[in-house]
């Protein structure tokens, strides 16, 4: 319990300590940023979601993907948390937003976090739009967009372990129930059958788009390898969970599925690698960007 509360405490840190004012800003990130200007701040980030976490352990799954929606439009400059104003259409309106994200307001690895981000200017509705992978994403677009960001199909293999935990509504894994492949038409020995008919329970062909049901049916609260062992029994909630196996014609990416499904360990070391990286997209440093005294709206 105390890993995954560390887990999900180090990603708010990245989120919430954007441009928190210091001494010295020479545009590097550094791991003690505001050891001599405010040592506790930190500390009191962490007992303070460590509470929402524990008053609600949802927020633990949303706060990741809040990070990643973050990351993937602009880079990491807190550009996500902006609400719409004169002139400027917040990215909580794009497509793959609306609707669910929150956390403007466990199992698993923990790492260092180096800090001294600053906010954006500005949101961009086109942006997210544009970059953020859709839940029916092929595998060659979600291989795309992850490398426009500077991230390889490796980290997208990683990456998509973040789906061990969370959920999902109905709208966003409709297709995946009842566009059914080639394979899982003649499935001789129905390993998917009994699924399908379980998730058709939830979600209709038409109707109940807001219902939600677990993106990891086996162990929906924990930081784990399990979901690399859902895709491998064909047990994967999203189309485009479903894709890093199903249309993966050269070998590679399954390799990796069935690594990390066998090596949770393995799994955990290179998720750290592969969220580090992500954190590092396009931050604004040094005298970039602003210091936001309300966390919705840039300064007037």
């Amino acid at each position: 319990m105390e890993i995954t509360r560390t887990f999900f405490l180090i990603v708010i840190l990245v989120l919430l300590m954007h441009g928190t004012k210091t001494l010295g800003d020479d545009g590097v990130l550094l791991l003690d940023y505001y050891k001599e200007t405010c040592p506790l701040a930190e500390e009191i980030v962490r007992r303070n979601v460590e509470n929402a976490v524990l008053k609600d352990p949802l927020v633990a799954a949303s706060l990741l993907r809040l990070h990643f929606h973050d990351c993937f439009v602009t880079g990491c400059d807190g550009s996500v948390l902006l609400d719409s104003s004169e002139g400027m259409v917040s990215e909580k309106h794009a497509g793959p937003n609306i609707n669910s994200l929150r956390g403007f307001e466990r199992g698993g690895p923990n790492w260092r976090v180096f800090l001294g981000r600053r906010d954006s200017l500005k949101a961009s509705l086109d942006d997210a739009n544009q970059y953020l992978p859709s839940p029916n994403s092929s595998l060659e677009t979600l291989i795309t967009k992850f490398k426009l960001q500077g991230l390889d199909s490796g980290d997208l293999v990683t990456l998509s372990g973040s789906h061990t935990m969370g959920r999902a509504r109905c709208v966003s894994f409709r297709k995946r129930i009842y566009d059914i492949s080639m394979e899982e038409r003649y499935d001789k020995y129905k390993r998917y059958t009994t699924f399908r008919k379980i998730l058709q329970s939830i979600c209709p062909k038409s109707g109940r788009d807001n219902q939600f049901t677990p993106l990891d049916h086996t162990t929906p609260a924990r930081f784990d390898n399990h979901y690399y062992v859902n895709l491998l029994e064909g047990r994967g909630l999203l189309f485009s969970d479903n894709s890093l196996v199903a249309q993966d014609h050269e070998g590679e990416i399954i390799k990796q599925v069935w690594a990390f499904a066998a090596d949770q360990d393995l799994f955990f070391a290179s998720f750290v690698n592969s969220i580090i990286k992500m954190g590092n997209i396009n931050v604004l440093t040094g005298q970039e960007g602003e210091i936001r005294k309300n966390c919705r709206f840039i300064n007037t």
